[in-house]
């Protein structure tokens, strides 16, 4: 994360009057400290003038010598807003506090926060709790049953990023990974039997575990559905944060991000970044050069 200059921080108005529900801030706070990065504050309105908002966060935060700029923007929607002015600003991580949909509004519409996770072209922090960082577990999952080189690089980053908010917060990092049932159909003996599955999941690991040093206990290969284990993981650990990616293409005018990424959101009890591929940050960004 030391290669963060520029973070672009939602600002929710409604929010600032509720200290506990402003939460997006002092995580910007808590990195940009860290890294040195510039804040730039951004409010997604175009009916009521908040001028006098950001003026305010900006005179506190340069008081706490933190370099902040500030805006006010509105392009058809929410996410479309943000991704504009990221790309404008050039920002390489988005901070926004998450505002769970109700069900029946998820069955009927796609949720505001799942169109920013699938349209974002740069690390996205989902800001979910004000519990604070420091001595939390950092949770980073990875699918390591796809050993290709977009996979293999896209696990590289969330272990890295993982490992980054670990230091920054003092605290230990763990890794999940979740492999399939057997199949005593599958062509490969390998998928045949559980405990093969996993030996092979964990060699898989290896590469990571030495390079970061994650040892065993740390590392946690499990079984069945990632969507169900990553929030169980999290829960069961407590973890502060949880770091996962995606490389799916399917649907880029749908669903993007598709399953885990955007089920794992909702259920998670800590705050999620979650990191694509450059394969689809390359993508997103000539979709958005075309635009």
């Amino acid at each position: 994360m030391q290669s963060i200059r520029r973070i672009l921080v939602i600002i929710e108005p409604a929010a600032e009057t509720d200290e506990v529900a402003n939460r997006a801030l002092p995580r910007a706070c808590l990195i940009a400290r860290a890294t040195g990065a510039t804040l730039h504050l951004l409010v997604c309105d175009k009916k009521t003038d908040h001028s006098e908002l950001l003026t305010d966060l900006r005179h506190v935060l340069e008081a706490k010598d933190i370099k902040v700029t500030t805006e006010q923007d509105w392009h058809e929607t929410t996410h479309q807003t943000v991704v504009k002015v990221q790309q404008a600003q050039r920002a390489d991580l988005v901070i926004k506090q998450h505002f769970p949909d109700s069900t029946l509004k998820r069955a009927l519409l796609t949720p505001a926060d799942w169109k920013l996770l699938r349209y974002c072209p740069c690390p996205l922090l989902m800001v979910k709790t004000d519990r604070p960082w420091k001595d939390g577990a950092v949770l980073a999952a990875v699918d390591v049953g796809n050993p290709d080189g977009e996979h293999t690089a896209l696990h590289y980053s969330i272990v890295r990023h993982g490992s980054d908010i670990a230091d920054l917060a003092g605290g230990e990092l763990h890794v999940i990974a979740a492999h399939p049932s057997p199949m005593l159909s599958a062509a490969d003996p390998v998928y045949q039997l559980s405990t093969t599955i996993e030996g092979k999941y964990r060699e898989q690991c290896r590469k990571f575990q030495s390079e970061f040093a994650i040892d065993d206990a740390h590392l946690h290969i499990a079984e069945g559905p990632a969507d169900v284990l990553i929030p169980f993981t999290a829960h069961h650990l407590q973890a502060a944060v949880t770091v996962i990616g995606t490389v799916g293409r399917t649907g880029i005018s749908g669903a993007l991000i598709g399953n885990t990424a955007e089920v794992v959101l909702d259920s998670l009890e800590s705050d999620v970044l979650v990191l694509k591929s450059e394969e689809i940050i390359k993508h997103l960004q000539q979709e958005l050069a075309k635009a």
